[in-house]
């Protein structure tokens, strides 16, 4: 199933794609949230799917409303930290964004004020569709995942590494966690460590890679996360960046307002978003 939510922000209508049709879900749930999606395995799909009506194309907003918290993953691909100038960790990275930072995945991205070092990157998302507490194995943690989207983790770079203190304040500035299209269920990603990703800037490829070069796999990074925290459904979780993101690029061509960022990750859709000043 490809769900996703429909409409202004603010009042987007829970939603299911049906081939090229958004189906209006609010006969089967108010939204999608950690509620919905931890029982959404339940649903005769196959019965419900053709009685619900279509909906009118509009603003897509992000898949997953009010997710509790967004858990995001460090330096996990090898280019990325080779780029960064880092060495590839022993165990994951972990820091944390603000989930107001949460938008829909065409919505505009602001550039903070004072920022001079506003980056992208192009992330595997994984949704968590049941509680994740101190989990056995890889298998464990696997099937606690409802699903995959899209994430572009948008960074200030001077906030986050030349500011003091932790990466939060150079991740959790307003609108940087665009998120979607659809939040794609764990049943059609036959692969999660196997999907090409690739962002383009003003029609420019920056980053091109594949879920393959994780250093930390979904599997393992959930059942990491499930000995330091209880993941909850709805929660969030940004799986790291390939290399090609500005900090590591010839020059630093850091975002500026006019700019457009464009994502994609294999079967789970496309993003675009206009960078503007706040």
């Amino acid at each position: 199933m490809r769900f996703g939510r429909v409409g202004p922000a603010g009042a987007e209508v829970p939603a299911v794609l049906d081939g090229d049709t958004w189906r209006d879900l609010r006969t089967v749930t108010e939204e999608i949230d950690g509620e919905f999606l931890g029982r959404q395995g339940e649903v005769d799909w196959a019965g419900v799917l053709g009685g619900l009506p279509p909906l009118e194309p509009g603003r897509i907003g992000a898949p997953v409303a009010r997710p509790g918290k967004v858990v995001c993953i460090g330096l996990n691909y090898r280019d990325h930290a080779a780029e960064s100038g880092m060495d590839i960790p022993a165990e994951p990275v972990l820091f944390m964004k603000d989930p107001a930072t949460v938008v829909g995945p065409d919505d505009q991205v602001l550039i903070p004020r004072e920022s001079v070092k506003t980056d992208w990157e192009v992330e595997l998302a994984v949704v968590i569709g049941r509680t994740a507490r101190y989990l056995p194995d890889e298998q464990a943690a696997l099937d606690c995942v409802a699903g995959y989207a899209i994430a572009n983790d948008v960074s200030e770079r001077e906030f986050q590494l030349e500011r003091g203190g932790q990466w939060d304040k150079g991740k959790s500035c307003e609108t940087f966690n665009p998120l979607g299209p659809v939040l794609v269920t764990a049943d059609e990603v036959a692969d999660p460590g196997n999907l090409n990703l690739r962002l383009w800037v003003n029609g420019e490829l920056r980053q091109d890679g594949t879920t393959a070069d994780m250093v930390f796999g979904v599997g393992h990074i959930i059942h990491y996360l499930s000995q330091f925290m209880v993941l909850h459904p709805g929660d969030v979780v940004n799986t790291g960046t390939p290399a090609g993101v500005a900090m590591g690029l010839p020059g630093q061509p850091y975002l500026r307002a006019g700019d457009v960022m464009e994502l994609e990750i294999e079967g789970l859709g496309r993003q675009r978003q206009e960078l503007v000043q706040a």
